[in-house]
């Protein structure tokens, strides 16, 4: 039952960010919690991260990745939005790699994600539409592709609420080819991706250069090919050291694992704006 409601209130969530939030961002704002859709809003600098995750996936099996992202604001014309380059290095360890050892890292996934607010289209939505593509770069892998839309709302009045941000994000990842598909070459090859990716991302402000954010880097899974849901609870602390340095440690840990993902996972980042 606890499983049950829990879902029935991610889609509550879900169906209140692009329902009852686009209605409220387009009439009234404060109807909406007391926040306003600001998803047309980008930032204007470059911001270069690094980020490190260590994931533990039960008996004794573990990955270490080291992930370089870019984010570069994007403007054509009348259109605004974002471009998000991400590229990793991972290492797979434990008894079902036998191959592999710790400290052994290889080329992994390399992610293009687009993302903006077309102009003049449905302009009472308030959201930002784009698509992520996932090349393979490692031994193995898949090319994948898939839509996203998403949403950002901040508070009226900031001073007011410790609320820093509601960012709904919802996307869906579509595998088309497989890198070493043969299973001689590569046993343990995953099925191709059929997900769809959750985000109820919310931020706090806990000082002003302080926040805790839920859902920002790990998502809620939901296995559209063959059924199942992995829903991790995740959590970040953000700490801004000035307006170009902030440093972040965050983990997650899985709830709910009908879809087989990881057991739980430990990540921090350093991310440099100019």
């Amino acid at each position: 039952m606890k499983k049950l409601n829990l879902l029935y209130f991610a889609c509550i969530t879900i169906y209140s960010s692009y329902g009852v939030g686009q209605t409220a961002a387009s009439t009234d704002p404060s109807a909406f919690l007391g926040l306003e859709n600001r998803s047309h809003e980008f930032s204007k600098d470059s911001v270069i991260e690094l980020w490190g995750y260590h994931n533990g996936y039960g008996e004794e099996n573990f990955s270490d990745t080291v992930r370089l992202r870019l984010y570069q604001p994007l403007q054509f014309g009348s259109w605004n939005g974002m471009f998000r380059l991400d590229t990793s290095y991972v290492s797979n360890w434990g008894p079902d790699d036998p191959g592999q050892s710790s400290g052994q890292f290889s080329a992994g996934n390399t992610f293009i994600t687009v993302w903006g607010q077309p102009p003049a289209f449905l302009p009472n939505w308030g959201v930002n539409l784009g698509a992520r593509l996932i090349m393979p770069f490692g031994n193995n892998g898949q090319w994948a592709i898939g839509p996203q839309i998403g949403s950002v709302f901040k508070p009226k009045e900031p001073s007011k609420t410790i609320l820093a941000d509601f960012s709904p994000l919802v996307r869906y990842m579509y595998g088309f080819d497989t890198k070493n598909n043969s299973f001689a070459a590569n046993p343990t090859q995953p099925s191709l991706l059929r997900t769809l990716n959750l985000f109820p991302t919310i931020g706090l402000q806990l000082t002003p250069t302080t926040q805790i954010r839920f859902w920002d880097e790990n998502q809620i899974i939901y296995n559209t090919a063959g059924g199942g849901w992995f829903v991790p609870i995740d959590a970040m602390i953000t700490q801004s050291l000035n307006k170009n340095l902030l440093f972040a440690v965050g983990a997650s840990k899985q709830i709910i694992q009908t879809f087989n993902s990881y057991d739980w996972s430990i990540y921090g980042k350093i991310s440099i704006s100019f």
